[in-house]
């Protein structure tokens, strides 16, 4: 890690401008701008609020906040990791001509991702105060499943770039199976009507870990167990392990693909 943080100060002013780009180009002819930061995940969670209040939201106490958190989670996931698999291929033109290190590409990728899940943060609490909710010192944890999120969303987009440049098809097989975590990382519904070895299996899929973690501290005002957070860190040591160790062992070869 810090052989990589020294590569990357090395690197600053590329990186810089590459964050810059990749957040102009975003927005690049809209007429809102940034506003869409804040206005995407708002028209998400009015249309999800409007779909399934009637049908899972009539008993749960702080049913918007509870919608919110799930969408604010797994919105950041899956912006991050989508935008994250396209890197190497769409900044090709540059690393086959200058040697820069490859994560770069990657890591502007993820800073400008974090920058609209901030902006979304901000939203998310003043809903928070709509809802009633009370505000406590726990909040600060909330910095934990935050840092694990973004670490684990750059594992997760080491591991896709580098299949993308060799698999082109892992961009369709990557949107089915998107679309299948949001079912069953329970956005919109609760699990407590599950027995509890279905439970369990929820805690396999570390998005749903993210989520709960927020749900746990915003609306029960609960911190989480030690075994929880172990558990969170073990998915992001993972998944970050794998990915930095594909782009060690296919560096070289990412030229000859590209």
């Amino acid at each position: 890690m810090l052989q990589i943080r020294q590569r990357v100060e090395h690197h600053r002013f590329l990186f810089e401008e590459l964050v810059k780009r990749d957040f102009k180009k975003k927005y690049k002819r809209t007429v809102l701008g940034m506003v869409w930061s804040v206005l995407s995940p708002l028209l998400t969670l009015l249309v999800m609020k409007l779909v399934f209040t009637q049908f899972f939201g009539r008993n749960t106490p702080h049913y918007t906040t509870y919608l919110f958190c799930g969408n604010l989670v797994f919105s950041c996931f899956n912006e991050s990791t989508g935008q994250g698999m396209t890197s190497l291929m769409g900044n090709a033109s540059i690393f086959t001509k200058v040697n820069v290190p490859k994560y770069l590409f990657l890591f502007s990728k993820n800073v400008q991702t974090l920058i609209n899940f901030g902006l979304s943060l901000c939203v998310f609490f003043v809903f928070c105060v709509l809802d009633q909710i009370t505000f406590t010192w726990k909040f600060i944890l909330l910095l934990y499943p935050v840092v694990c999120l973004v670490l684990f969303n750059i594992g997760v987009g080491l591991v896709l770039s580098a299949l993308f440049v060799f698999f082109r098809d892992i961009q369709y097989l990557w949107s089915v199976f998107t679309m299948l975590l949001m079912y069953m990382s329970a956005i919109f519904y609760t699990i407590e009507n599950y027995s509890p070895m279905v439970q369990n299996l929820f805690l396999l899929n570390p998005v749903y870990l993210f989520i709960r973690y927020f749900r746990k501290i915003v609306i029960e005002a609960t911190i989480p167990t030690v075994w929880f957070h172990l558990l969170m860190a073990v998915d992001v040591a993972i998944v970050l392990g794998l990915g930095c160790w594909m782009y060690k062992k296919y560096n070289t070869r990412f030229l000859y693909y590209v």
